[in-house]
């Protein structure tokens, strides 16, 4: 695996996680520290070592290489993790086909085959089957422009084109079957899954189309949008319709957008707001959520103004808060979704409309005075009691008490007994972090493996002079030295798969604990931290080899116990 190594070395794992955790910084010399994209918490507990190339939550307990985030943040296979840390740092990929896997083949094929869709459907919109579908989008007021660089299309009528061009292409039955584009008939064959429908590209964070939406543009189709199944490459619970262009905005203005469907999408970001996002065709997900907050903690949500839009805004909001995002609600005028208003009134008023949205817990409030009774104590109360599970819902206690502060203020009621009340039913929540106790370790020992873990010299001069079977250390120095090549950097991942779950508990443990002073990390410490090492086990050693020459006389293995006195008499010299 020359060439894993060769990619790990010339990629930085610092740069690269800090695409996903964009507010990952330095804390300490080779030590970076950010919020965990992998769960959700407040405190950061996210560190990145750029010595060893490896990474650690000490919250959720993930951790690994450079390989392992992208695998686990893109879910993709190491094989398409390689692939695209190589391709992203401008390392060519030898080709071998010890750098495929059938899986890896199959999700290659259903990649190849949606690019196909997407081609086979622009064609059929532009061609003379498109007409019907081209004026439903003139009517929608969606421009040429538009429809180019969303990359809309329509499905063949007949539901046979694409299912023919993909066996023409030589895709296998079990590709063809597997990309949710294709449909098995009982007698044999294929069909297509969309036909006579506006096609809505859905690309994932890399831009990579992987999956479709399909929206009916004809009065008497019994359902509005009929999306792709999920499959290898697409798992709706993670995607969100055009974060792959939305996302640079997102950390620009430090915050995202989200809307309900995929024209108010294409309707806001083509009026210059370019940081708005949807979910797929489903109810909001804690995936889609986790994945936003990744790029911004604070978000707008501007679904539409009707009953279904406001339920599904409530919904959505109560994962927010779980996440510990910041909430604004943005709300239009005139009932008008908001595609319709940017067609309207225009960027500019949009923006402003924006910039001025209302704080979720103020819009809630708001909802509260107009539900209830304000004029009477019994109607505020109950105004209250309504807000009390969302607030209950923020994560810092502070905050939780000033939101509940302003709040009882703006509802009438009086505030020193609706802290007492909110302070009783909301308590506090404290998220258990601790895990079990770690294993004591004598100090030169400790600072020995952290030394060997960083310092190549150090490995190569000391890890062979490393006897004593007895170390608590003893597995993982092992692993150390089967990992270890000379004059080469270490793969710490190598290490840690090595390793049995107690001694990579062990191992991280040591790896990456903050209160050792890297000047110390040299071989010359090295080397005396062995010293003091190593006497205990001399002792124990030679208890060892004089009782067993005791047994060997004993016994009449004269010649055996003379090779054994020459092992105890060299371990005397030493």
């Amino acid at each position: 695996m020359e060439f894993v190594e060769q990619v790990k070395q010339q990629v930085d794992i610092v740069r690269t996680i800090q695409e996903y955790v964009p507010r990952l910084k330095k804390v300490s010399g080779n030590r970076y520290q950010g919020l965990c994209p992998f769960h959700t918490e407040k405190s950061p507990s996210f560190s990145v070592w750029a010595d060893i190339q490896a990474y650690k939550c000490f919250g959720c307990g993930e951790s690994g290489d450079v390989f392992k985030f992208i695998q686990k943040i893109d879910n993709v296979s190491f094989f398409e993790s390689l692939k695209m840390l190589a391709e992203r740092n401008g390392i060519e990929m030898p080709k071998r086909n010890e750098y495929t896997d059938p899986d890896t083949k199959l999700r290659a094929a259903l990649f190849q085959m949606h690019e196909i869709a997407l081609k086979m459907y622009a064609i059929a919109l532009r061609g003379s089957a498109g007409q019907a579908a081209r004026e439903y989008l003139v009517k929608r007021g969606l421009a040429d422009s538009q429809i180019e660089e969303f990359g809309l299309g329509l499905s063949d009528p007949s539901g046979q084109n694409l299912a023919r061009r993909f066996q023409q292409e030589g895709f296998s039955a079990e590709a063809m079957e597997a990309s949710g584009l294709c449909r098995k008939r009982e007698e044999g064959g294929f069909y297509d899954s969309f036909r006579g429908r506006l096609m809505f590209p859905i690309h994932d964070e890399s831009g990579r189309v992987v999956a479709f939406g399909g929206r009916a543009f004809k009065a008497d189709e019994p359902a509005k949008y009929i999306n792709s199944s999920a499959t290898p490459i697409y798992h709706k619970s993670r995607v969100l319709y055009n974060l792959h262009r939305a996302k640079k905005a997102i950390r620009q203005h430090d915050h995202s957008i989200l809307v309900e469907g995929y024209m108010d999408v294409i309707g806001v970001y083509s009026a210059e707001v370019h940081e708005v996002v949807a979910s797929c065709g489903t109810a909001l997900t804690s995936d889609q959520v986790r994945t936003l907050k990744r790029h911004s903690e604070r978000i707008v949500v501007n679904f539409d103004p009707d009953t279904a839009g406001a339920t599904a805004a409530e919904r959505s909001i109560q994962m927010f808060l779980d996440e510990g995002m910041r909430i604004r609600i943005l709300e239009l005028d005139g009932g008008l979704d908001p595609d319709e208003y940017v067609k309207e009134h225009g960027a500019e008023v949009y923006r402003n409309k924006l910039e001025h949205a209302a704080s979720y817990f103020g819009w809630l409030a708001d909802r509260a005075r107009k539900r209830f009774d304000m004029n009477s104590s019994e109607g505020r109360m109950q105004g209250f009691q309504f807000l009390l599970p969302a607030i209950q819902r923020v994560q810092d206690k502070l905050e939780r008490l000033t939101i509940a502060n302003e709040v009882a203020s703006y509802l009438g009621v009086g505030t020193g007994a609706v802290l007492e009340h909110f302070k009783r039913s909301a308590g506090d929540r404290k998220a258990s972090t601790q895990g079990p106790k770690p294993v004591e370790i004598p100090a030169p020992e400790r600072l020995l493996v952290r030394i060997l873990l960083r310092n190549t010299e150090a490995r190569d001069e000391v890890l062979p002079r490393i006897t004593n079977p007895n170390l608590i250390t003893g597995r993982i120095l092992e692993a150390l030295a089967a990992s270890s090549r000379p004059g080469t950097d270490l793969a710490f991942s190598e290490v840690d798969d090595r390793l049995d779950e107690a001694n990579r508990a062990l191992l991280h443990a040591l790896a990456f604990a903050d209160d050792t002073d890297e000047a110390n990390l040299t071989v010359e410490q090295a080397l005396s931290c062995l010293e003091k090492v190593e006497p205990s086990h001399r002792e124990t050693r030679r208890s060892e080899l004089r009782e067993r020459i005791k047994i060997l006389d004993r016994e009449g293995r004269f010649k055996e116990a003379l090779a054994v006195n020459k092992e105890l008499n060299s371990l005397e010299r030493g």
